[in-house]
């Protein structure tokens, strides 16, 4: 079984970064560089964690006009990351513009082409969220609805809710990919992830990749705690 655990790195420098992401290499299967870590670290930061062997997830969240994503989407598969997201709601032309954007840099490369990831609706987002943004206001159908989209759009990967996997799985085609945030074991206080799973059942409903942050960085031996999940995975 390929070992599906992302570990996030919320972390502010690249020195705890890579600390940690050395110390649990051998348990994980790819590393979460978002926003905070990025602009913290820059660039740089992706080299060192590919160093570690490990796949890299850039999670920036794209949404512009086509042109300026297809550029962003361009000059991170220069960085050699193998997962890169943008929001669904940036409708099709974007949608379209990224993964075009993707393949062809990676063609002209002579690399795979990293999964470009539309992101559907926030783990932090429920009812009373969307309905102050007008629209919609059931999560679950904004996913669908949003998903959908993606995939005619072209791309091969979403990410989404734990939650909404089980109902994706059986709309959309079987070679989808879903990376899937809000993972917890069950051992961690309450925090802003209002629709989560435990490392099982996500897989089970599934999902092709975890995010697991907290149980991981937060844990007082991040190296045992990933172990851990890996063989509640394996068993």
């Amino acid at each position: 079984m390929r070992n599906p655990i992302i570990v996030a790195l919320d972390l502010a420098t690249a020195a705890e970064a890579v600390d940690l992401a050395q110390e649990v290499a051998p348990f994980v299967g790819a590393f979460k560089v978002g926003k905070e870590l990025f602009v913290s670290a820059g660039p740089r930061i992706i080299e060192q964690l590919r160093g570690t062997g490990a796949s890299v997830f850039l999670d920036l969240k794209f949404h512009d006009i086509p042109n300026t994503v297809a550029k962003a989407v361009a000059a991170a598969v220069r960085l050699d990351v193998q997962m890169l997201t943008i929001h669904c709601s940036g409708g099709r032309q974007m949608m379209e513009a990224a993964e075009a954007s993707a393949q062809e840099t990676a063609d002209s490369l002579r690399i795979k082409t990293p999964l470009v990831l539309g992101v559907t609706v926030l783990t932090s987002m429920d009812t009373g969220t969307l309905s102050e943004l007008g629209g919609e206001t059931d999560p679950a159908r904004q996913v669908e609805r949003l998903a959908q989209l993606a995939v005619s759009s072209g791309l091969r990967g979403l990410v989404c809710s734990p939650r909404e996997l089980i109902r994706l799985r059986s709309l959309l085609p079987p070679e989808m990919n879903y990376v899937t945030p809000g993972i917890r074991t069950g051992a961690e206080p309450a925090d802003d992830q209002k629709r989560t799973l435990n490392p099982i059942e996500a897989i089970q409903a599934g999902a092709t990749w975890l995010v697991i942050g907290r149980p991981i960085y937060a844990a007082k031996n991040p190296a045992e705690a990933a172990q851990r999940i890996w063989a509640s995975l394996t068993n």
